[in-house]
């Protein structure tokens, strides 16, 4: 049975830094997409940043140069490293999984939350002005 935990949420200041950890367990595939998704009160699921099994990243335009996404195959962990955080970065945050690489590659949904099957059950980030 695939599980994805996520931790690393908590509160920081504006300009501050946190990072999120996905711990994967029975996940057999050896190609895949991981990705981070954050979803705010009242306003849809946003994909923020996508990692393949070969290490080819994207990222959405509002985190780029502030989010690094990265993975330690040796821990089966992803990370999501955030760095000038912002108000509006205040979210739940979700990592999610799933093998169908080239589907995902095809159509160019790495960050289209409908294509993941393995989700985690979420981290809250809260940015104080």
């Amino acid at each position: 049975q695939v599980q994805l935990v996520e931790s690393g949420g908590g509160s920081v200041q504006s300009g501050g830094s946190l990072r999120l950890s996905c711990a994967v367990s029975g996940y057999r595939y050896s190609r895949y997409y991981m990705a981070w998704f954050r979803q705010a009160p009242g306003k849809e699921r946003e994909g923020v940043a996508a990692i393949d099994s070969d290490g080819s990243t994207t990222y959405a335009d509002s985190v780029k140069v502030r989010f690094t996404i990265s993975q330690d195959n040796a821990k089966n962990t992803l990370y999501l490293q955030m760095n000038s955080l912002k108000p509006e970065d205040t979210a739940m945050y979700y990592c999610a999984a799933d093998h169908r690489v080239t589907t995902i590659q095809a159509l160019g949904v790495m960050l289209q939350g409908w294509v993941y099957d393995y989700w985690g059950q979420g981290t809250q980030v809260t940015v104080s002005s």
